[in-house]
Parts: C-alpha cells; structure tokens; sequence
C-alpha cells in the first residue's frame, strides 16, 4: 500500500519551533528585498501563527495589517500573540479573498502556495486585491535543494524506506524553483517579476532542538513521523543523529533557503 502525504496544519504551539521560527528570519530578508515605505495597508495572504505579521508590524510601520488562513488553530495563536490595533485575522480561502479590488498596498503569502489547490488561482486573487503600483510578494522553501533541515530529515527517511520518497516535499512541489514560481507570477498579470534565493541560518543548540519539533504533527515531515511505530521512529532518530553535522558542543548549523518572488499589478 503506498502511503499518501498528509499535511497537518493548525497548531500554533507545535508550529512554532516547526517552522514559525525559521519564517520570521525569512520575513526580515524580504522586507529588506522590499523596502515598503510606512503607513501601507498590508495583506498577510495564509497568515498561520502570524510569524509574516509579526515582523511586519515590528519592521514596516504599516497603517493596517490582515492575516487570513483558513485554520482556525493557527488564527487563534496569532491573535493571542500580536495584540496589535492594527492588526485583523480572518477566516478566509486564498483563493476567494473577501476583500474588494485594490485594498492593499502590499500583499505577502510565506509558504503557503504549495498548500493551496490551483495555487494560480491564489496569485491572481493576490494581484486582483493590490493597488497598482504596490507590490506582491511570496516565498516557498528551497525543498529540493538548500532547505536543509527537511533535506537531511527526508534523505535519512528514504535511507530507511525509500517506498517513501514520494512524500518529500522536494518532490512533491516542482513550483518551489525561480523558474515555475516567475511564470505563476506572470501568468497573473504581474509585471516587473523578480525572483531570488534568500538564504537564513538555522542554528540548533543541540540535537533535541532538531528532532522534538518533527514530533508536533505539523506539516509532511512531522506528520510522516507520527504515522511511524516506537521501533522504526528510534531507528530514524539515530539515523540522523549520525548524519547531521553535531559540533563539538552539540549544536547543529545548516541553512535554509527560500525562492523568494515579487511582482507588480
């Protein structure tokens, strides 16, 4: 029987240390790419946790800031985390956003294409709803290549069962490469498509700091593990204990990189 991907989503708490963490370095990087001015009316596009949100309302100054995503788990940890007047959450579906044309100056999505079906039609309610003139903005991780911490888990999981190579996200989604992500941009009617790498480090202190947050159920590769009994889970965690680059005082350094694209209405 071949196992199908489950990607389980709405945690807040098990996201974090997941994957929120890591996004928030990301979000510094991209507003630096940006450089929005002040006072704009931003739209978090698949918000999760608020990990986008947060450094937006930190670092962009923004008059108003929307987060929607459609997981009420992740909307409520973000509305406990940033009590912000300027800050909303909305249940909503990227691909039917409930907002009139040209609401936003700038529209941002962290990760979130991947999980969306028809991800084209996402992009083209992201461009429908910008000004023109402003800007929006994406970025998927670099699964396939440098998002190393999902690299190392996945190559230790198929050195142990390569029936499961079909769940690596590396393979699962051909749209996190410059090229697939620029032409989705186009295809939307965006103008002036730029796509870049933007590299983040990923410091683990030790290798728990790794390991403890694949077993929250948060995303493929956490997800994969719950589906493993005590024997086969042991056996992955050795296998990577012996494959990551564990420093002398136990601390792990890898890089994690994201495609990151941007276009104009």
């Amino acid at each position: 029987m071949t196992l199908q991907p489950a990607d389980n989503w709405g945690i807040g708490d098990a996201y974090e240390p997941y994957v929120g963490r890591w996004s928030r370095l990301v979000m510094r990087e991209l507003l630096s790419w940006l450089q929005p001015p002040s006072n704009l009316r931003w739209l978090d596009a698949g918000c999760g946790t608020g990990a986008l949100s947060s450094v937006i309302l930190e670092r962009a100054s923004p008059r108003r800031l929307v987060g929607i995503d459609p997981a009420s788990g992740f909307l409520a940890y973000a509305r406990a985390h940033l009590l912000d007047a300027r800050a909303s959450f909305v249940t909503a579906d990227a691909r039917a956003l409930p907002f009139p044309a040209r609401t936003f100056d700038a529209v941002v999505a962290g990760l979130m294409l991947n999980f969306v079906p028809q991800p084209s039609l996402a992009v083209q309610e992201m461009a429908r709803v910008t000004t023109p003139g402003g800007v929006v903005a994406v970025y998927v991780w670099d699964y396939a290549g440098e998002m190393q911490m999902m690299h190392r888990f996945w190559d230790a999981a198929t050195a142990l069962d390569p029936n499961i190579a079909h769940l690596d996200e590396g393979a699962r989604f051909p749209l996190c490469r410059p090229e697939p992500l620029a032409a989705l941009f186009r295809s939307a009617g965006l103008r002036s498509v730029d796509v870049r790498a933007i590299d983040i480090p990923t410091h683990f202190k030790d290798f728990d700091d790794y390991w403890l947050p694949f077993l929250g159920g948060q995303g493929s590769a956490p997800s994969y593990v719950a589906t493993l009994g005590d024997e086969r889970q042991a056996g992955l965690r050795e296998r990577l204990r012996d494959t990551l680059p564990i420093a002398s005082d136990g601390s792990i350094d890898l890089i994690a990189r994201v495609w990151a694209v941007r276009g104009r209405p």
